[in-house]
């Protein structure tokens, strides 16, 4: 009767997180309406939907692996479904570069990573084993899920480091202006003038004077 009650309020919870799951995959949907009605990606990066499949088919991999998986596989072929339609949208409106670089993200995450994991975890003999590995992975690549989106803040962050930087030069050399200043001003000194103002004229009235006086 308990394993009953288990079994019963496993799939309850496993098919809310499907259902949970389901939205979290329909969350950029208004990003690509708004990319199909200014027939333009704008600002928008590919990274996060390009990780978020990596993600789907990695996690359908470990589903196949593991038995009695069916809501695993539902919901990660739907996911899969729904990263597809968002890339290929992308490819669509995005320019020359975004293209290439989601193609490069595409050959290096799907084909690359997820080749390597299969060809690595496959010769694993002991199921368990190969099961808790490939688990692990899923679980780093899910949480490097919802961390790509900080892509978009490296270029802020070096202009805020950047900015620090010359606020902080600012305020150490700001005084000391008023000591370099003066020396210019010797410098900026007409010629033949001397430091107490006396040009070179009224010097050599004087030494015509001393010697007329011989």
């Amino acid at each position: 009767m308990a394993t009953i009650h288990v079994a019963h309020m496993s799939f309850v919870f496993g098919l809310l997180g499907n259902i949970v799951s389901f939205l979290v995959y329909l969350a950029p949907s208004p990003t690509f309406y708004r990319i199909c009605k200014r027939k333009s990606t704008e600002e928008f990066q590919s990274l996060p939907y390009s990780v978020a499949l990596f993600s789907a088919m990695l996690t359908l991999y470990y589903a196949f692996l593991k038995t009695s998986a069916l809501l695993l596989i539902t919901i990660n072929c739907i996911g899969i479904a729904i990263e597809s339609i968002y890339l290929a949208m992308y490819m669509i409106y995005a320019p020359g570069r975004a293209k290439i670089y989601t193609a490069k993200l595409l050959t290096l995450f799907n084909v690359g990573f997820f080749g390597l994991i299969m060809l690595f975890t496959s010769p694993i003999r002991e199921s368990s084993l190969r099961l808790t590995a490939v688990g692990w992975i899923c679980a780093i690549v899910s949480v490097c899920v919802y961390a790509s989106p900080l892509s978009v803040m490296a270029p802020n962050i070096l202009g805020f480091g950047f900015g620090t930087a010359q606020m902080i030069l600012y305020t150490i050399y700001k005084d000391k202006k008023k000591d370099i200043l003066p020396e210019f001003k010797l410098q900026d000194v007409p010629n033949g003038t001397t430091e107490n103002g006396k040009t070179e004229k009224t010097e050599t009235l004087n030494e015509t004077k001393d010697s007329t006086v011989k």
